[in-house]
Order: C-alpha cells, then structure tokens, then sequence
C-alpha cells in the first residue's frame, strides 16, 4: 500500500511536471505572407527567406501567396487567408494599402505588418519599408572613386519615397567621393520588368555610364553585356554577374522577423513603426559580400567605405537625404 502511495505521488509529480511544460512551451505562430509581384522580386525573397529561416528554426508555420499585383487582387489573397485565422499577415502595402487597413481594424485579434511608408495604425498594424540609403550611400561613394568617364547610372522601379531616398543617399556618395562625377538615373516605372530595366542599363552605357546601380533586377545582364561593373540590390546578386557586381545594399528581414515573432509567440498585438529596423546599426541593411572584390580593388577605396561605414554606425555620420524623386545629371 505504502508503494503505491508512492508511485501515485510520483506519478502525480511528473504529469504536474509535463503539463507546466506545455504550458510553459512558447507558441508557434501562424503566418501568412501577400506579395504584390512575383517571388522571384528581390524585395518579396527578402521577406520570404527570412520567414523561411525561421520556419526551418522552428519558430513560425508559414505560408504565402504572391501576384496579387492589383487592390483589389491584394485584399481578396488576405481574406482568403484569414479564414485559416493567422497570427500574423504579412502584406505588401504597395497597392491596396487602404484595404488592407481596413481587414486590420476588421480583424484586430492578427498581426498585420505592411511594407509600406505610411504611419502604423494601432492596435494591430505595424508598419515597415526597405531604407537602403546607408548602404547605398558606401556604394555612391565607390562609384565615386571607382568611375573613369566620370557618369554613373541608376536603374531605377517605379517613383516611391523609400526608393527616392536611397538613390538620393547614392548620389550623395558619389558627390562626396568625386565632386566632378555626374549621376544618370532612369525611373522603368514598374518593380519587375527585367527586359526593360536591361535596356535601361544599355541605354545608359551607350550615354558614358561605367558603373551603373541595378536597383531593378535586369539592370545587371545589361551592365554584364557591355563589360561594365555594377552593384545588385536588396538580395547579394554576385551570381548575376560575378565579373560584373562589385557588391550593392542588400536589406535584411531577419533582426524585424525576430521581433514581430517573439511578440507574436508571447501572445502580444501592437501596432507600430519599424522602418529603423533597416539600418546598418541593427543589421537591417548591410553591403553585400565582396566575393573576391575587396582584394581587387584600390586599397584607399575600401579604407573610405570602411571609415563610412563606422561612422554611420556609431552615429558620427548621419544621412538624410531627400525623399524628394531624384533627378539626375
């Protein structure tokens, strides 16, 4: 009798020991993520692969739907996602972006977080952009160094107030490092049009351009075509092109992904601003690897990035270019 006294003791132990840590297991959070363009936009794959790493870590259940390329298209793909009742959507605020507020402040229980330059929306829509203008002023100020016909281009999407400030950041550098360098820059007016973006690039080569900024995808095959160096954007786009891309700003979803998860995880809903997330200081936005490049190039050029750089991280150097559509030289 005494035994089984025990036994029920011990046995009593261990399930209060099992359901507390269950209790205590942090949840998984649902996601789902709308992309206007296709997945193979470097914009979307930057979202999309760090939700995957952190699927594969374990930390999310993801799932996606991209082409919602209209409002209209855009509402309908969240709607028919929230009703598998999502933790958290994650939304290309580009177009649609009033409706998709409006399925926020409908569905105030989901974590709505939209890439987009307006102003968060609480209780529940936090708000996010790519700011590559740190990372593209280091490589304005390559091309600076770097130009010898004293032109560099721009391939540029569609007019939007993150892209303008990048590009102005990059013109910035390219003035810093050379005063006498000239900037030609084209709008294709679309986000994913690599035919066009590669004519671009040709176009600006045949009018003096030695390095040209792919900010669009298809600007580097243009740029590969004629011999001439360029930078990717967004994503490392070194593959391209290895002969071809010196580096580019890319951005990184990773450090916000962490911090929307662990909230979402830890059962809270905010609705907040996270566009400092794109920095150089929080690892949002970085150079892409040299792949080789770094023992190419002029020793002096990589001192300068480097002291750019450095300063940019520790406050010593602050950017605040225009938002203003860039108009080139």
């Amino acid at each position: 009798m005494c035994r089984l006294v025990v036994s029920l003791a011990l046995l009593l132990v261990m399930s209060a020991a099992s359901f507390a840590q269950t209790a205590a297991a942090p949840k998984v959070p649902v996601v789902f993520a709308a992309y206007a363009t296709p997945l193979e936009e470097p914009w979307n794959m930057v979202i999309h692969q760090a939700l995957q790493a952190a699927e594969r870590a374990g930390r999310i259940s993801y799932s996606w739907q991209d082409r919602l390329a209209t409002a209209e298209a855009m509402v309908l793909g969240i709607q028919s996602a929230l009703a598998r009742r999502p933790d958290v959507v994650v939304a290309d605020g580009v177009e649609g972006v009033e409706g998709i507020k409006a399925l926020a402040a409908a569905n105030q229980g989901t974590s709505f977080l939209v890439g987009t330059s307006a102003a968060a929306a609480p209780p529940n829509l936090s708000v996010f952009d790519s700011n590559l203008a740190e990372p593209a002023y280091l490589c304005g100020v390559i091309a600076g160094r770097l130009t010898k016909s004293n032109i560099v281009g721009v391939v540029a999407g569609r007019s939007d107030v993150q892209v303008h400030r990048a590009i102005n950041a990059y013109m910035q550098g390219v003035r810093d490092a050379n005063p006498a360098a000239r900037v030609k820059v084209m709008f294709i007016d679309s986000w994913y049009d690599p035919p066009k973006a590669r004519q671009a690039a040709l176009d600006q080569i045949a009018a003096g351009a030695d390095l040209i900024w792919a900010e669009r995808e298809g600007a580097i095959a243009g740029a590969r075509e004629k011999g001439v160096l360029a930078f990717g954007n967004l994503v490392d786009q070194s593959a391209e092109g290895p002969e071809t891309v010196l580096t580019g700003p890319v951005w990184s979803m990773a450090p916000l992904i962490d911090h929307v998860t662990k909230q979402s995880a830890a059962g809270m809903i905010r609705g907040e601003s996270l566009h400092d997330f794109s920095s150089l200081a929080r690892g949002g936005a970085v150079l892409a690897p040299w792949h080789g490049w770094a023992e190419r190039l002029p020793p002096d050029v990589l001192e300068l990035v480097r002291e750019k750089q450095n300063a940019i991280k520790i406050g010593a150097l602050v950017l605040n270019p225009s938002a203003d559509r860039p108009v080139g030289d």
